[in-house]
C-alpha cells in the first residue's frame, strides 16, 4: 500500500510540475513586460485608483467657471447662477405673455420703460416688486425681458440671470463675471427675503451700493418679495429690543430696501380684474366656454382658494383647459 501511495504522488507531481513552472514562467515576463516588480499593485488597485482620479478631475471640473464666459452669453438669453461659478443656459424660460398680465398695467409700463433705458445704455434704477402673491410680480420681470428682445439682434440681446436666494453670499462673485462682457444683464432674484441672523443681506447691500467698484454699468437687479422692507416684523422688532442703539440697528436693515432706486407695489386684484385674467386666457388658449358658466366658476374657484389673484386665475385656466380637453400650447 505505501508504494501504491508513493507512486501515485509521484505521478500527480510529474503532472502539475510543467504547468506550475508554465505560470512561473508567465508571471515573470508578465514583470518584466511591464518593468514592475512581483510586489508591485496589482491590476484591479490599479483600476480603482485611476477610476478615483477620474471622479476627482471630473469634479473638479464642474467646480470650474466657464473658461470663455462671452461665448456661453451668446448661447441663450437666459442663465441660472450656480454659486461654484457656472452659468446654466435656460433653452426655454417659463414665462406668460406680456399682454395676458392683467391688473398690472402701470406697474407693467414703468418696468418696461425703465428696462428699455437701461438696454439703450441709459441710467435706469434697480427695481424691488414687492406686495400680494401671485399677483404677477416675477411673471412680468419675464415677461418685459421677453418683449425687450422683440426683434433685436443677437449681439444686442438683453441677458436674464435668475440667482436664487440662498445664493446671494455669490453674487459679487458674478458680478465680477459680468463685468466685462459686452452684453447687458438683468439679474433677477425671486422671492427675496432675509430672516433670523441671516448676514448674506450685506453682499447685496454692497453691490446695489456702497461698495469700491459697485454694480456694473451692463448690469441691473430685479428682485421680488412679499415684504416691502425684505426683512420679517419680528426680526426688526428683535433689533430694536436687543441693540445698544435701537435706531441705528433698525436702519442698517431697513436701509437695504431703500437701494433699489424703484418700488413696484402689487396689491390684491378686485373681482372685475380676477375675471377678467380668466377671460384673457381663455380667448388666448381658445378655451370655448358660456360667459355666465365661465364667471360662476372661476369666482366659486376663487372661493375655494381664499383669494384672487393672477396665480389662482391660471390655476384654474388649466383645470378648465383639462376638463375640456383643450391643451395649452406653450404653458
Amino acid at each position: 500500500m505505501p508504494k501504491k501511495a508513493k507512486k501515485t504522488t509521484s505521478k500527480t507531481t510529474s503532472k502539475t510540475a510543467p504547468k506550475v513552472a508554465a505560470k512561473a514562467a508567465a508571471k515573470r515576463a508578465a514583470n518584466a513586460a511591464t518593468k514592475r516588480p512581483a510586489t508591485a499593485l496589482d491590476g484591479a488597485a490599479a483600476e480603482r485608483i485611476a477610476s478615483a482620479l477620474e471622479v476627482i478631475a471630473s469634479r473638479l471640473a464642474a467646480a470650474s467657471p466657464a473658461s470663455d464666459p462671452a461665448r456661453s452669453f451668446g448661447a441663450a438669453d437666459a442663465f441660472v447662477w450656480h454659486p461654484d461659478g457656472r452659468l446654466a443656459a435656460v433653452p426655454r424660460v417659463s414665462r406668460v405673455e406680456i399682454g395676458l398680465l392683467k391688473g398690472v398695467d402701470r406697474m407693467r409700463d414703468i418696468l418696461m420703460e425703465n428696462t428699455e433705458r437701461f438696454t439703450n445704455g441709459l441710467p435706469a434704477n434697480n427695481a424691488l416688486l414687492w406686495g400680494a402673491r401671485g399677483m404677477g410680480k416675477s411673471s412680468l420681470v419675464k415677461a418685459v425681458h421677453a418683449s425687450i428682445n422683440v426683434d433685436r439682434k443677437p449681439a444686442d440681446r438683453l441677458k436674464l440671470i435668475e440667482i436664487h436666494r440662498e445664493d446671494i453670499e455669490s453674487l459679487p462673485g458674478l458680478m465680477e463675471l459680468l463685468r466685462g462682457s459686452s452684453f447687458r444683464f438683468i439679474v433677477f432674484c425671486d422671492d427675496l427675503s432675509f430672516d433670523g441672523n441671516d448676514a448674506s443681506y450685506k453682499s447685496l447691500k454692497a453691490v446695489l451700493e456702497g461698495g469700491i467698484e459697485g454694480r456694473p454699468d451692463n448690469v441691473i437687479l430685479y428682485a421680488t418679495s412679499n415684504r416691502r422692507h425684505l426683512l420679517a416684523r419680528e426680526m426688526i422688532e428683535n433689533e430694536r429690543s436687543t441693540a445698544i442703539n435701537p435706531g441705528e440697528a433698525v436702519e442698517e436693515k431697513v436701509s437695504l430696501s431703500d437701494r433699489f432706486g424703484l418700488w413696484l407695489g402689487f396689491h390684491r386684484c378686485s373681482q372685475d380684474e380676477y375675471l377678467a385674467m380668466v377671460k384673457g386666457y381663455c380667448d388666448h388658449y381658445g378655451i370655448k366656454i358660456a360667459e355666465d358658466e365661465l364667471e360662476r366658476e372661476a369666482l366659486e374657484w376663487s372661493t375655494t382658494r381664499g383669494s384672487r389673484s393672477g396665480r389662482v386665475a391660471w390655476q384654474y385656466t388649466q383645470e378648465l383647459a383639462g376638463r375640456l380637453g383643450v391643451r395649452l400650447s406653450g404653458a
